[in-house]
Order: structure tokens, then sequence, then C-alpha cells
């Protein structure tokens, strides 16, 4: 039966309810009823061949609380004069709300708009665009709306998270609601946000004026003669302590894999960083990279060149090392897949990198193809280490782009 039936009025409410449409009007006011849903009704050749259900059907309309139906007169030459639904109105939010099934949450909103409505009048904009969404925070809901207080009388605190003195809120709760804390926070306390130039992907502690955990680099001198090799052998310095420490080298050497940090051979002049993933502002702070060759070394696969591409945003001058389809072919027994491959474009490789980064995003060689650095030979990785770092050498002023 096609005939619009109560489960059909109510799954309407609910698909309303789902956007958001029957819980904004509690903080607008702006409530859009009475509400006219369609009525599919039943022809008159059914009415002929199926009179008893189109009696049933038009009583089970009826019969549902909270809708009006309005009947139309129906003249059948055979049954004569009938009056069945034409029309279904909905006359009042609370009329909605109980059709799907939510006055409860209806009356927990309410009392969200309620305590905002008290403490902090410029989120009832946001509570009205993600009514559903405050309902997933109502239980921390009043300690949110205590963080926005704290960070409007306190904008740009230069201090630890640790150290918001909230009560019931620490810094995981911070870091766990950190998402929807922005969007508050550039609502009911713009003042607080730093400029933009510091924001955009910064962390939510940069973003409000919060202090950050020291960045820490890993760094391995692969020359002994090297200033910095007489701090030890395996280093770790926050990002301002090895920006003071000029280490004196030609060659950096940045590698996403611990083994391969630790394993990489005697080079003259050079040092390796422990890569960070997509994570390279820290390297900002190092000055003597601009006197120096950066070569990378990251897996040939999709994310590796992503990789590759925002390093470049840094440091426009590194070069990528064994990220190549020579190395690529050379170890067709070592292949593996990439699972969640990226497709974007890539605007910072070179010629022959963006000829290999398509190849493994087109997935014209194999699907989602990729090569992990430690997959390959180490004999390999000597021979490409001496050959490139050997014909390379380091700019005078760390302008050579990755296209020369």
């Amino acid at each position: 039966m096609s005939w619009t039936t109560p489960a059909d009025i109510r799954a309407q409410a609910a698909r309303r309810y789902a956007r958001g449409a029957l819980l904004s009007p509690l903080v607008t006011g702006c409530r859009d009823f009475p509400w006219r849903l369609p009525c599919k009704a039943p022809t008159a050749r059914e009415i002929g061949e199926r009179f008893d259900e189109v009696r049933a059907w038009a009583a089970d309309l009826r019969a549902l609380p909270h809708i009006r139906v309005v009947m139309r007169t129906i003249r059948h030459r055979s049954l004569g004069t009938n009056t069945l639904p034409a029309e279904i109105w909905i006359d009042t939010l609370e009329d909605a709300l109980a059709l799907a099934g939510k006055t409860a949450s209806a009356r927990a909103f309410t009392e969200l708009v309620t305590a905002t409505e008290e403490a902090c009048p410029a989120l009832l904009d946001w509570l009205a665009h993600y009514p559903l969404r405050a309902l997933d925070l109502a239980p921390a809901w009043g300690r949110v709306l205590a963080v926005v207080g704290w960070i409007a009388e306190h904008p740009r605190p230069g201090l630890y998270l640790r150290q918001v003195d909230v009560p019931g809120i620490d810094s995981k709760f911070l870091e766990a609601h950190g998402a929807v804390l922005t969007e508050l926070f550039d609502r009911a306390a713009p003042e607080a946000r730093c400029q933009p130039n510091e924001g955009g992907d910064a962390s939510f502690a940069a973003r409000y004026g919060f202090r950050e955990r020291p960045v820490r680099i890993r760094v391995r001198p692969l020359d002994r003669n090297l200033p910095i090799a007489a701090i030890g052998q395996d280093i770790t310095l926050d990002a301002l302590s090895l920006a003071r420490q000029d280490p004196g080298a030609r060659h950096v050497i940045i590698t996403e894999n611990e083994v391969n940090f630790l394993a990489l051979p005697e080079i003259p002049g050079a040092i390796a960083l422990f890569g960070a993933g997509y994570g390279f502002a820290m390297l900002k702070a190092l000055p003597w990279l601009t006197r120096t060759r950066v070569h990378y070394w990251g897996d040939i696969d999709t994310h590796g060149f992503a990789i590759l591409d925002q390093l470049r945003a840094v440091l426009p001058n590194a070069q990528s090392l064994l990220m190549d389809e020579e190395t690529l072919l050379a170890f067709e027994p070592q292949w593996g897949r990439e699972d969640r491959p990226t497709t974007r474009d890539l605007a910072r490789l070179t010629q022959a990198e963006r000829r290999l980064y398509d190849a493994l995003r087109d997935n014209r060689i194999r699907p989602q193809l990729r090569l992990e650095q430690e997959r390959i030979g180490f004999q390999w990785v000597k021979q490409a280490l001496a050959r490139q770092l050997s014909s390379d050498p380091a700019p005078a002023d760390g302008t050579r782009s990755a296209s020369d």
C-alpha cells in the first residue's frame, strides 16, 4: 500500500528533527507551523476495489494523535458519498516533537538554552545552528560555559592548559573538547584568538594564547667531527635550544623511520633528524637549516610525497632521497599496500616526483602501491647517499628551490 500511513508521518517528523529544525525554534522563536504534510490517498479505482482497506486507512490516520486531518467528500457511483483524508497538518512544534518521539530531548535542549541565556547569550546563535551537537554535549555543557566565561575574562592567558583554574575543568577536558571550544570561543570571545598567522592549523593552545609544551627534535650526528657530536651521538633538544646550537652540518637527512635514523652510516658533514610525519613547523625555528642541503627520505607512496610537499612549504630547498622510480622498481618483491592513499594535487613536487606520484595515486603500476623505506636494501641506501650527497654540495645561501 502506497497511501500515507501514521508511520510515514512519524518518519517525516523524525527527519525534520534530525536536521535540527524542531530544536532550533526553541532558540530563535521562529516556529514554521502549522506544517502541511503530503497526503497520498487512494485513487477512485482503489476506493472501489478495496473499500474496507480504505476505511481502515482513514480511521488509522484520524486516530493518530498530534495531527489534524482535513477530510474531503468523495462521491463514488457505486459506493455513494464518503469522506476521506485529503490533507494532514501538524499545528504546533510540540505536536511535531511528540510525533518524532523527541519531547524529552526538547526539554533537555530548552534547559541548555536557558543556561546559555544566563551565562553567555553570545552562544545562542551556535545553539540554533547546531542543536543536536549541543544535546550531545549536555552532560558537559555547564563546564563548557564555565570555560567560555573564563577565556572571555582571561584572553590570551599565556598559561599552560593545566593552569586553567575552573572547577571541574582539567587539561584533558580542554583537549577533548578543543574542536567545539574553538567554535564557541570565536563567537563569545573573539579577542581571545591570536592573530590569523598564528591560527589556521595551529593547535588549540596556540590559537588562544596558551603556552605549549616545548617541541623536541631528535638529532644524530653522522660525522663525529661536527661540533654537535661533542654533545652526544643521539640527542634530543627543544627547538629553541637546537636553534642556538648550530651543528655545523652541510647536509641534513630527515627520515620518518626510527630504525633508518639509527642505522644511517657515517657521512662527512651530515646529521640526521628524526621526522615528524606531517608536522614540520618546528623546523622554522632552526635558521641554520637554510645553510644546509636538506634531504627528505620517506616512503614511496602517496602520503610520502604529500609529506615531502608539506616539508617544502617550510624548506623549499629540500630534496627527496630514495623516492624515485628506479628505487621503486628495484625492490618490487618488497612492495606493500597503502591503506588510505591521498589523491590531492601537490604543487611542490619536481617533474620526476610528480610523475611517480601521479602513477601511484592513479594506480597505474598497481592499486594502492607503496614501498616502505625500511624495505629498501641497505647497500642500495648507502650507494644512493654517497651518490646524491657527493654530487649535491650545500648552497651558499639556502635559496635553491626543489625544482632546480
